[in-house]
């Protein structure tokens, strides 16, 4: 075994256990929706498109928590 055969071995190792841990994040971030807090970050998402001053905002705000 030569070392261009041993390169290529270690190469194609790195790659399979790179696809597995960006698919192992991809699944982490699509089934954990909320975070610590409990605020669910998806309903941020549509807030660039829905940025008009007559539109419903995306979490209301009481006001016993104004300052």
């Amino acid at each position: 075994m030569d070392i261009a055969q041993l390169q290529a071995y270690g190469y194609f190792i790195l790659i399979t256990i790179l696809v597995i841990f960006l698919y192992g994040y991809i699944y982490h971030l699509y089934s954990v929706k909320k975070d610590v807090d409990g605020l669910d970050y998806e309903d941020y998402a549509d807030m660039a498109l829905h940025d008009d001053l007559a539109d419903t905002p995306v979490s209301a705000r009481s006001k016993d928590n104004e300052k």
